[in-house]
């Protein structure tokens, strides 16, 4: 068998969609059983079936023969996955070829089959709930054909002609076929791969040097990871500039689905599986006092976190919770998640994050979000925000950004931040997918990296491309939130005072002003609000810190308008142009 495991992660020539597209087309058998938005409960189960059955075939009979003298043992699990070579093992007498020796009892067979799994499969396949799918297709007469075009020779899936990077390929693809047969965002399950490397690019890029010394030893954690795709780029990255390098993956995942495809790809990558985890990241951290060198993920944006509420909330309270910052409002969570990778990030360590543009600004001074920006800002953790161009998402068209945090920022980045305005960094694509119109290529990618390592005022400006990096400093995005009295008068306009002759404010009147923290509030206060209310104070009281982020503003560049001369040379032109196309139609026209 021409099989090394160290090329597992390496990418073959292996045609990725035609896989895709061949299993997801054996769903025409099940069509008058299932709806079309139920054929991702049949195609992606047995697709992850289908390749523990290649990937343990050349080691069948010896997981056999071992179980006939060890059956009888307290403890066999050992054993058996020593002559699986894998972490999981099979110990039913079936697999895909014999089934189909006898169709009358395909499915009591197939479900042995299944049995035969060790529990670290059965969990999958329990969190799959395919059972109740397998007696389905066996009362209509449709299981035994569906495994048949699932055991053709074109739909072989073992280890050594599809790379657990093809595999990891072919996942995407279908989950990306369901979610859009289900009108289900594709993007909260997985994020292409363009993206995830630029992400992967930024998270190393400062420890480039430290990564090519042999043997190192990484950490990389993934809080929401859907297909843990996002997680296993990140080790091919890694293992680019090591590979030696030892590289452990942990990820989290609420959808029960996804989860059973990340733990099935973990599985046959020979990683330890337990360290995919299903739960809520938010009211459930399955990941407690646990600290990683990287962290990168996609997490959802302009989503509530109702259902999380109480338990953030009662976190928000704990002395050593996640949550203690601060709490963006209940409509969007997507800010808690900044704060819980920052929890699990080593002294050193570093993360990447995908956010939109509401956390750049949304909350004024004091609120959750303005708190949580303070938080990574004054603590001196945020490097860099990119702007991606719009359109490079499956799921959605809108402007995101990464945001690059690290707990231990290069001396050369202390106290400053840098903004990169990527927008023009875009390739179009021959064909879209979903809302992804453009795509980040190597070149991009590249470009970006470079801006990003530079770290200095530049522009670049070429082959269609444009892409724009300014440094700050971090008090650049501070401001405080004064308030500005005006005194309550009587009818003849003279200021009410209190008892102790100072003048009483006028509610109706209050105002607020956001100043620079780089400004004096009393300079400020004379030169922009004195002159205009004479009579106005600052109740300094209740001045507020804030944080915003201005990302347009930085990047905005004036366009002079057209000359009304112009315009009216243009006003004309169109004038004669639908003249000439009317008198075409209906004649001469006045």
């Amino acid at each position: 068998m021409d099989y090394n495991p160290k090329n597992l992660n390496q990418q073959t020539t292996t045609n990725i969609s035609r896989l895709s597209n061949m299993f997801w087309n054996i769903a025409d058998l099940i069509r008058d059983i299932y709806k079309r938005h139920e054929y991702g409960n049949v195609i992606l189960p047995l697709t992850v079936i289908k390749r523990f059955n290649d990937v343990l075939a050349p080691t069948k009979q010896k997981v056999l023969d071992t179980y006939e003298n060890v059956k009888n043992f307290e403890v066999y699990d050992g054993f058996l996955k020593t002559a699986s070579g894998y972490d999981f093992y099979n110990i039913s007498q079936f697999d895909f070829n014999n089934l189909l020796d006898d169709a009358d009892h395909i499915e009591q067979n197939f479900k042995d089959y299944l049995n035969g799994f060790s529990d670290n499969v059965q969990d999958i396949l329990e969190n799959f709930k395919f059972d109740n799918e397998i007696t389905t297709l066996a009362e209509h007469g449709a299981l035994y054909e569906i495994i048949k075009e699932f055991n053709k020779p074109e739909a072989y899936l073992g280890a050594d002609k599809v790379t657990t990077a093809d595999m990891g390929y072919v996942f995407e693809d279908l989950v990306r076929q369901f979610s859009e047969s289900t009108n289900e965002e594709a993007g909260a399950h997985f994020t292409s791969r363009d993206i995830v490397y630029l992400m992967c690019d930024l998270l190393v890029a400062e420890d480039a040097e430290t990564l090519r010394e042999n043997g190192v030893v990484k950490t990389v954690y993934d809080q929401t990871m859907g297909t843990s795709q996002m997680l296993t780029c990140c080790e091919e990255r890694l293992k680019a500039l090591d590979k030696n390098a030892q590289v452990k993956l942990f990820g989290q995942e609420i959808n029960p689905f996804t989860f059973s495809i990340a733990k099935a790809d973990s599985l046959i990558r020979g990683a330890d599986a337990n360290n995919m985890r299903l739960g809520d990241t938010l009211s459930d951290d399955k990941f407690k006092d646990f600290k990683f060198d990287y962290c990168l993920s996609n997490p959802p944006f302009g989503v509530n976190y109702k259902i999380e509420q109480q338990a953030v909330k009662k976190e928000s309270k704990q002395a050593n919770g996640r949550f203690t910052v601060g709490l963006p409002r209940v409509s969007d969570g997507q800010m808690l998640f900044d704060l819980n990778g920052l929890s699990k990030l080593k002294d050193d360590g570093r993360m990447v994050i995908v956010h939109n543009g509401s956390s750049l600004f949304t909350g004024s001074a004091g609120s959750g979000e303005s708190e949580i920006r303070r938080y990574i800002i004054e603590n001196d953790w945020l490097e860099a925000i990119v702007q991606l161009p719009e359109s490079v998402f499956y799921n959605t068209g809108i402007t995101t950004y990464l945001w690059v945090m690290s707990k231990n920022k290069p001396e050369w980045r202390q106290g400053k931040v840098q903004l990169i305005d990527a927008s023009g960094m875009k390739v179009s694509r021959r064909k879209n997918i979903g809302n992804k119109r453009y795509d980040l290529t190597e070149e991009v990618r590249n470009i970006i990296t470079k801006m990003y390592g530079d770290f200095k005022n530049a522009e670049y400006d070429e082959n269609g491309l444009h892409c724009e990096s300014k440094i700050f400093d971090n008090e650049y995005f501070g401001y405080q939130r004064i308030t500005v009295e005006s005194p309550q008068k009587d009818e003849d306009g003279n200021i009410i005072t209190d008892r102790k002759g100072n003048p009483k404010a006028d509610s109706k009147k209050r105002d607020y002003e956001n100043v620079p923290l780089s400004e004096d509030i009393h300079e400020y206060f004379n030169r922009e609000v004195k002159p205009y209310n004479p009579d106005a104070w600052i109740d300094e009281k209740k001045s507020v810190i804030g944080y915003e982020i201005p990302f347009t503003r930085v990047f905005y560049k004036f366009v002079e308008p057209e000359s009304t001369e112009d315009i009216a040379k243009e006003i004309k032109a169109a004038e004669k142009d639908i003249m000439e196309s009317l008198n075409k139609l209906f004649g001469e026209v006045n």
